[in-house]
């Protein structure tokens, strides 16, 4: 005969049950993934502007924890905020824009796999693999829009962004390390630009005092050309001095032409202008 096996109280069920509430289940740790996001190292004018930037793709970067189903989002923060971000659990956890100006932080630009392909596609074209942070002013006008709206940036920063794999639950898989500090460009206010001639350079103010004096001799050229144009106008030109008021140059001219065939023959002496022959008679 075997001895009873003793059968747990049910002060030690309790016991048990209390603990595995408490003691956390042992999770999947997150795999983190060497790669530091930055700015694109294209040579482009505007990859930093007062409300954008533009980062280089993460291209196989996170392939190797990805499953078909995962996506792949862009974490943006303010960079005092970043320690504070904690990686969403599922779909309805991802911060949407509006969250920046409260909590400090949100989550844009799901791509999936196909879309950062390992090697440029053949017959692609020219196109330049960059992501464009806060490249699109209309969204959050846009009612049809999905929540992780791409919204310009509403101050210069500074921020930092990291990469995060989710699979098709919501699940994070893999991250990447924070980037440095980005801060955007900021334009001067209209109050700060000093306009006092005494802080100018010298070159400044001998090309400010040549194009002066361009300016005035180009004024003056322009008076005198319109004193002699309307002068003319004003002040007729001096009569010819055949028409002047008592003189008269007068011109001969026949009323009636004559055919020379028809002309009476004027008896030999009486031409005109001729003086008359002397007479025989006494």
């Amino acid at each position: 005969m075997g001895l009873r096996q003793r059968q747990p109280g049910p002060s030690l069920l309790l016991l048990l049950l209390v603990g595995t509430l408490i003691w956390p289940l042992p999770c999947m740790s997150l795999k983190l993934i060497p790669y530091t996001p930055q700015i694109t190292a294209w040579d482009l004018e505007g990859k930093v502007t007062a409300t954008t930037f533009s980062l280089e793709q993460p291209r196989c970067v996170l392939d190797g924890p990805a499953s078909v189903a995962s996506t792949v989002w862009l974490v943006v923060t303010f960079s005092n905020a970043s320690k504070d971000f904690h990686n969403p659990q599922t779909l309805a956890e991802i911060p949407a824009f509006p969250r920046l100006l409260t909590d400090g932080y949100y989550m844009t630009l799901p791509l999936s796999l196909d879309q950062l392909p390992c090697e440029d596609p053949e017959g692609g074209g020219r196109s330049i693999p960059l992501l464009r942070v806060g490249n699109d002013p209309g969204c959050l006008a846009d009612f049809y829009e999905p929540p992780y709206c791409n919204n310009p940036l509403p101050s210069p920063g500074p921020y930092r962004v990291k990469f995060l794999l989710m699979d098709a639950r919501g699940s994070p898989q893999a991250e990447t390390r924070w980037s440095d500090p980005i801060t955007l460009h900021q334009g001067k206010a209209p109050g700060s630009i000093d306009t006092w001639p005494g802080r100018r350079s010298g070159d400044m103010i001998i090309i400010t005092s040549i194009l002066s004096s361009l300016a005035g001799l180009l004024l003056l050229a322009f008076l005198a050309a319109s004193t002699v144009h309307f002068s003319s106008l004003w002040w007729p030109e001096e009569a010819p001095e055949q028409l002047r008021i008592g003189s008269f140059m007068g011109k001969r001219y026949m009323t009636h032409h004559i055919p020379p065939s028809e002309a009476a023959t004027l008896p030999v002496g009486c031409e005109p202008g001729l003086d008359p022959l002397p007479s025989l008679s006494p």
